[in-house]
């Protein structure tokens, strides 16, 4: 079968820190958040872009381009990505994924071969509210397990939750960021609105760029960098 890739930015200078990347994101995931701002992406079709394209692009562009990040969607859902980041590791990139933690299974795999450098992994709330804000059954554990092993990992990594007032308040920010308290870093990404949200644009509402940077402060000396995005 392979990734269904459906959509592909060439160049990007923000999803890799410090690198020059490009983005490949993959269709299908088993969450659906309200603010998911990739909703074309959430379910499984035919694929957009051939592997073999997006291989010769990457031969190509390799002296203009350090890592590829591979996005979704949810692209640990596909069993087939070891073997496609094999290929790309080749060719000499780092690689990125992004990930909402739910197969460990397959994130260990990646780690233990040492074909992953970046993993960006989106806690979506606190534990006990987890299944009201993706709208899925979650096994809460494996979302702790994949935590623990990336922290564990060795290679480098961060932690990232999207807010918006309608759905995860003060508290509720607080308390994800005890559960990961010593992490390497943590982003804290403001929603923003757009045609592509799930629920439809104009329903949810961002916060406050004083009230992040105030969250900020209580939160000093949790992590090793603590980010504040889209403020």
């Amino acid at each position: 079968m392979g990734i269904y890739f459906k959509g592909h930015i060439k160049t990007s200078l923000i999803d890799y820190p410090q690198k020059i990347s490009t983005v490949l994101f993959a269709a299908g995931c088993n969450f659906r958040c309200d603010y998911c701002h990739n909703a074309p992406l959430l379910d499984k079709n035919e694929s957009d872009i051939k592997e073999e394209e997006l291989l010769d692009f990457l031969k190509k562009r390799k002296k203009y381009l350090d890592a590829i990040c591979l996005s979704g969607g949810e692209i640990t859902l596909y069993k087939e990505l070891p073997e496609f980041i094999r290929k790309v590791k080749e060719m000499g990139y780092l690689v990125k994924i992004d990930t909402n933690g739910t197969n460990p299974f397959l994130l260990r795999q990646l780690i233990c071969e040492s074909i992953v450098d970046y993993v960006a992994m989106d806690i979506k709330a606190p534990f006990d509210k987890y299944e009201d804000i993706v709208n899925s059954t979650v096994n809460i554990n494996i979302i702790k397990e994949s935590i623990k092993m990336i922290i564990d990992s060795g290679i480098d990594y961060e932690f990232r939750t999207t807010v918006c007032k309608e759905l995860l308040d003060i508290d509720d920010i607080m308390s994800i960021a005890k559960e990961i308290k010593g992490a390497k870093r943590y982003c804290i990404q403001n929603f923003k609105d757009r045609e592509t949200v799930l629920i439809g644009k104009g329903k949810l509402t961002p916060y406050e760029a004083e009230l992040l940077l105030k969250i900020k402060q209580d939160l000093s000396g949790y992590f090793g960098e603590l980010i504040i995005r889209n403020i």
